[in-house]
């Protein structure tokens, strides 16, 4: 899975990276990234639900990449880190809004399709997503006020940046195994109970 995490946000890493530099070439080589990344996955044949996340990205990249060109000196670009973490909460909440939680597709991956068709499994994808949004969302507002009031204090925005996957990575790494032994547990006590 970090190996999935990594590439999937490899283009976000592009995009902060070079953008430290310049903007248009940031969101540039963030969109290539993204789009070859994509094509990579849609040749292996991916299903539409495991790129949830990727065709996120490269829709907010392509939008970016057109307005820093368009309009290089516009506010908003300013905002890019909040706004590009912002893109990816509305895309987590989004998903779980439409009962497809992006994680599901993900682990979907790494699982029989038994144990893909259980509540639990779509249950703990809900979490696991409500996780990745909480902390998109926490961040992106954070980054948008240390970028208004603070913009140049690199060190905070990159400890934000790299609390924002950190965090909900090393819940995504506990929770599924917590939340099963939970499940058989409650399910020994009706057993019993029975």
């Amino acid at each position: 899975m970090a190996k999935y995490y990594g590439l999937t946000f490899l283009p976000w890493i592009i995009l902060a990276v070079v953008s430290g530099y310049d903007v248009q070439a940031g969101a540039g080589a963030g969109l290539a990234a993204a789009v070859v990344l994509l094509a990579a996955d849609l040749r292996r044949g991916r299903r539409w639900d495991e790129l949830i996340l990727e065709i996120s990205t490269a829709v907010f990249l392509a939008g970016f990449t057109a307005l820093v060109l368009a309009a290089p000196h516009a506010a908003v670009v300013n905002y890019g880190a909040s706004l590009s973490i912002g893109w990816l909460a509305l895309t987590a909440w989004g998903t779980i809004a439409a009962g497809v939680p992006f994680t599901e597709g993900i682990a979907r991956r790494q699982v029989s399709a038994e144990v893909a068709a259980t509540a639990l499994f779509h249950r703990i994808a809900v979490v696991l997503t409500a996780a990745w949004a909480a902390a998109f969302t926490v961040s992106a507002v954070s980054l948008g006020i240390v970028q208004h009031f603070a913009p140049h204090q690199t060190a905070l925005l990159i400890v934000i940046k790299v609390a924002c996957f950190a965090v909900p990575a090393w819940f995504t790494g506990r929770y599924p195994a917590m939340a099963r032994k939970r499940y058989a547990a409650a399910q020994a006590v009706e057993q019993t109970a029975a």
